[in-house]
């Protein structure tokens, strides 16, 4: 009945969102602070998982928690729930790898408080080493047959352990990741993510994406593992020796980044496969921000870069062109990866995209389809542009002076737009737009940014004959009031100067296509 329990949010009174209680961990402390150890979460797994049967006897495992300066009540949750929850037998260790914390609390106090816990050891590494190294001491120092990976501010959730060693006892070739269910940053209620069962893809800047499950992979049971052609990352379970067979990650990544696609491709390309489990349920808090210092800003580049090279052939390519600044990035040595590649006869990356991650380029063309209009879009009434100020989620767009007019070239504006193929318009030009899109929720609403999720619905949008842009969900017109500057939802009125607009540059067949699939 306590606060939290249930993974129910705390509630939060106005002085609890003091930002000084996010300062040290990126979530709110305080919280956490206020919450039990052994909080109980909602069992939100599927109703088929209480009445799975899995191997009588599994392989145990060691369970690698890498952490630098993380909270003392955030960690202690982490641990008491796996003690809590996770059959005993089936923990060979605990091995908690500190990565050069200096926080008083994660010394002495943290040794002397886990001596309660037989299971668990720390270990410490003797410089700032970063996640992916990290990871690779605890893993270089585990007993257990299967290695687990989880981070140190997780909660696991009812028998989390059991579906993920079965999937790896009938096949030891296999990576296995539970569900990640969010815990939120602030007030700690527990829930799955949207869209909860979906499989990890990439798009073509490498920035991680989850996709719909194709019917063709939908099982009878929907509780049953899937494929899943890329991990987000953090929380997996793979068999140790097939984890070093793999080379483990690649010693020549620094810090942190790209290393769930290198460990997802080389599983997949190298004779092995990739499931996510839903019967396997880990919370994990979405920080709000890292909150210290990440060493040498290339890192994330350089790791993307080195793991293109490494395994992606001819579609790294497709990267370049996104992000020209990669080309001339050094990635170090490879010699030693193209070598594992050639000694473990891993297939190439067109057979990966082909028979693996074919439902990507659906979502996330390598190619990108011809955008229907882009450039400024200026109103008929007002002679202004629509200036979305490089806002992020929630900006309303406005109406100003356009640039082309001898408007102040400042970082201020921002009025180009691209009407793209997924029938949604981002500030950007074609090639580079910004993850925001148009979005209105109904016939009256203001236009705003929001986070592009593809899927249409409100931010769907149509350039019509008349020159109105029209919204098919609220059956509603952009709509402006030159005086105010607004730009507003309202029911379309094809004589109304102030709803027509146009845009700079027009792609007719594109246009048509788009105009005759919505008439049909």
């Amino acid at each position: 009945t306590g606060k939290g329990e249930h993974g129910k949010p705390y509630p939060l009174t106005e002085e609890d969102h003091d930002d000084s209680a996010y300062r040290e961990n990126g979530f709110n402390i305080f919280v956490s602070n206020n919450i039990a150890l052994e909080r109980s979460l909602p069992d939100i797994r599927h109703p088929n998982c209480k009445h799975k049967v899995y191997l009588e006897t599994l392989p145990n495992t060691s369970i690698i928690i890498p952490f630098h300066n993380e909270g003392w009540t955030s960690l202690l949750r982490t641990i008491h729930s796996i003690i809590n929850r996770t059959p005993d037998s089936l923990i060979a260790e605990i091995i908690l790898v500190d990565d050069f914390s200096d926080r008083e609390h994660l010394k002495e106090k943290l040794e002397e408080y886990m001596v309660r816990f037989a299971k668990v050891r720390i270990v410490r590494t003797k410089k700032r080493e970063g996640l992916i190294r990290t990871r690779l001491l605890g893993a270089s120092l585990a007993r257990g047959e299967v290695l687990t990976f989880l981070d140190s501010h997780c909660e696991v959730n009812v028998n989390w352990l059991p579906p993920l060693l079965n999937q790896i006892a009938l096949n030891h070739k296999t990576i296995v990741c539970p569900m990640i269910d969010v815990i939120d940053h602030n007030h700690f209620g527990y829930e799955a993510q949207a869209g909860d069962a979906m499989r990890g893809a990439f798009d073509w800047e490498m920035y991680y994406k989850r996709i719909p499950i194709p019917p063709e992979l939908q099982r009878a049971d929907p509780s049953d593992p899937f494929e899943s052609p890329v991990m987000a990352g953090g929380l997996f379970a793979v068999n140790r020796k097939w984890f070093w067979e793999l080379g483990g990650y690649d010693p020549g990544l620094e810090i942190w980044g790209g290393e769930q696609y290198e460990i997802s491709f080389k599983v997949w390309m190298c004779g092995g496969g990739m499931y996510d489990v839903p019967c396997s349920r880990v919370g994990h808090i979405y920080r709000k921000y890292v909150p210290y210092k990440v060493p040498s800003g290339t890192s994330l580049a350089r790791n993307l870069k080195r793991v293109a090279e490494t395994w992606m052939d001819e579609f790294a390519e497709y990267i370049y062109q996104r992000r020209p600044e990669y080309r001339h990035l050094s990635t170090g040595d490879i010699s030693a990866q193209k070598e594992l590649r050639k000694h473990l006869k891993c297939k190439d990356f067109k057979w990966f995209m082909a028979a693996v991650a074919w439902d990507v380029p659906k979502y996330y063309p390598p190619v990108e389809p011809p955008p229907a209009a882009w450039g400024e879009i200026r109103s008929v009434a007002a002679n202004l542009c629509v200036d979305s100020k490089h806002g992020a989620t929630g900006t309303e767009l406005r109406l100003d002076i356009c640039v082309k007019d001898g408007s102040e070239r400042t970082w201020s504006h921002e009025q180009l737009f691209t009407f793209g193929w997924r029938e949604d318009i981002r500030p950007g030009e074609p090639l580079h737009t910004r993850k925001f899109c148009f979005d209105a929720i109904s016939h009256s609403s203001p236009v705003t940014l929001y986070d592009c999720h593809g899927m249409k619905g409100n931010q769907h949008w149509s350039y019509r004959k008349d020159k109105t842009l029209f919204h098919p969900v609220s059956s509603s017109c952009i709509d402006c009031n030159p005086a105010e500057k607004k730009i507003f939802m309202n029911r379309c009125d094809p004589l109304s100067e102030t709803q027509q607009w146009i845009f700079e540059h027009i792609n007719m067949t594109v246009l048509e296509k788009f105009n005759s699939k919505a008439s049909s």
